[in-house]
Order: C-alpha cells, then structure tokens, then sequence
C-alpha cells in the first residue's frame, strides 16, 4: 500500500502523512510539496518534515516509511492519494474566497497524480472542500466512486467532541451523522445522535444541544479566530481515518462528499452523504430516511454548494 500526501510541507499535509505512518497500514508514504526559495537559498519543506517524521519510527513503533519529494514521478502506483495543497483560509477569508485560486491548484496537482497513478484513489481535503472535489473529479477522469471528499468526518469529530465535552463522557461511545456541505450550511443530525446506543435527547437538553450545533458548523471558524489560520490535527487525522478504511477494505460507513445521481433527491452535485468505504473507494452511498426539517435543510446545504459551483464554471468558463 503506497499512499501519496499532496501538500505535506503544510500542516494538515503532514498531519495526515504522520497519522498513516502511527498507524502502520501502508508500506510507503510519499509527502509532495512545492520547493520554497527564500532570496538565494532553497528550501524543501516536504522532505524536511517527512525525515523529521521518518526519525520518530523507533519512537513510535512503525513501519512505514515516509518519503519526501517535490517530484509527482516518485508518486507513481500510489494506491490513495491525498490532496490537501492550496492556499488556506485567513481571518475574513470565507471558503468561496479561497474558490479560484485553488481549483487551480486542484486540477494542476490532481492531473499530475493521475498521469502516474491512472487506478489511484483521490481524497480531497483542499478547500472549499465539496466544490475542490468536483474539480478533482473532473480532471481526474476517474470514476466519481474513486474521488471524495473530507469533510464529514472532521465535522462529526468536531460535534462529538463538543457533546463529550457537555456529558463528561468518552468521545469514543459517541455515534452521529453530518450531512450537507462543508462550512456554515452543514446538517447535523440529533435523531441520529447517540451515546453509548442512547438518543443524545435523552442525556441533553434541546437548549444545549441547538447551542453544540451552532458551534459544530462554524467550528473551523472558531479555530480560524484563535490560531490566524486554519485546523490541522483533526482534518489530517480524518484524511488518514478514510485512507485506512479504504486500505484496509473495512467497509466503513463516514460521512464523505460524494456525488450524488438522485440519492436523497439530488443529483450532479459532491455533497456530504453516508458512504461505505473499502478498496474500491466508495462502494455505495448508504440512504437514511429524513424527515420534513432535515431534508429541508440538507436542500439548502445543496442549494448554497451548487451556487458556489456555478460560480466556478463561470469563473472557468465551463458549460
């Protein structure tokens, strides 16, 4: 298993690139990342930091190796590639901000991966994230089923945390589900919500529980306003989660961006739904009932992402 990390001289890159490594599934990790030049020297933070990584095996216990370069041929057979390259979010700076400077980048790195990876798996974790995993998509050439999206999984850690928090409880017995785009418009869903089997409603007040939700959705803006840039530790921890269950063919339900072909009464659109992951990527978009309220939110979540996807078509000048 050989799995390549697009941006690893960044911090969600590297995050993810170590997480794999401590997690010992993969034989290799490549970590890609531009070089850097500051006046007359040159820098080459990828293969910096996954030496560093590399040194800390005898410490930690595992056996992947960790390889870094800023030369996509030492990507080739990457079985999952992950693409956390872009220009990340700043004080002021909303997601659509971020649109057509990095879906450049997107499609310039996701061609380059699959000219020497043509039957790789691709996880998107650059932002704004469902819109960068169309883009991926599209340049890809891949079938939609071996292109998603993170975004899911970071937005549950983020709310299960939260409800820990509140119940004084381990993280590791809660269970839920987020659907919707990444960002402000996200779909928590308490009917889905339990801890240790019991309904999140019966440990919560509603109060407190609406007051986790609002939290959960602007959560990377929370951390955006107290670090002056954006999360690493948990979006690179929940790339690294979804490349496991796709390494090790688990058959894991998360909730990832995916495109939908009529699934809960949308189609033509990546948007975070409840996947089963294994080897061959996404192997199915698992349907759940929603009621009135829920759909209704989760067709303006779809409604604010396709808004900013038409935005970029006419930004790209696409049909």
């Amino acid at each position: 298993m050989k799995i390549t990390v697009v941006g690893a001289g960044g911090n969600v890159g590297s995050t993810a690139a170590l997480t794999i490594a401590q997690r010992n599934f993969a034989k290799q990790v490549v970590a890609i990342d531009l070089e850097r030049k500051d006046g007359e020297k040159t820098f080459y933070p990828a293969k910096g930091r996954a030496l560093d990584q590399w040194q800390t095996a005898p410490i930690h216990g595992f056996s992947t190796h960790l390889f870094g370069s800023s030369n996509y041929e030492d990507t080739k057979d990457s079985d999952i590639c992950i693409i956390t390259a872009g220009v990340p979010r700043r004080p002021g700076m909303s997601r659509d901000d971020l649109l057509s400077i990095n879906a450049n980048i997107v499609k310039s790195v996701t061609e380059q991966l699959v000219a020497y990876s043509p039957n790789t798996i691709i996880i998107v974790v650059s932002n704004p994230l469902d819109i960068m995993t169309y883009v991926a998509w599209k340049a890809s050439g891949l079938p939609s089923s071996k292109v998603m999206g993170m975004a899911g999984i970071l937005d549950t850690a983020r709310y299960s945390a939260f409800i820990a928090e509140e119940l004084e409880v381990s993280p590791k017995d809660i269970q839920c589900q987020i659907l919707g785009g990444h960002g402000d418009t996200m779909v928590p869903l308490p009917r889905y919500t339990t801890v240790s089997g019991i309904p999140v409603r019966q440990l919560i007040s509603d109060e407190k529980l609406n007051a986790i939700i609002e939290r959960a959705k602007v959560g990377g803006g929370e951390l955006v306003g107290l670090m002056g840039t954006s999360a690493w530790y948990a979006p690179g921890a929940a790339a690294a989660q979804m490349a496991e269950a796709i390494a090790l063919d688990e058959n894991r339900i998360f909730p990832c961006s995916a495109w939908l072909t009529g699934e809960f009464g949308h189609e033509d659109i990546y948007i975070g739904v409840p996947v089963k992951l294994n080897r061959e990527g996404i192997r199915e978009i698992v349907k759940i009932e929603l009621d009135a309220d829920e759909q209704k939110l989760f067709d303006d979540s779809v409604a604010a992402v396709r808004s900013g996807l038409e935005d970029l078509k006419r930004i790209l000048k696409e049909d």
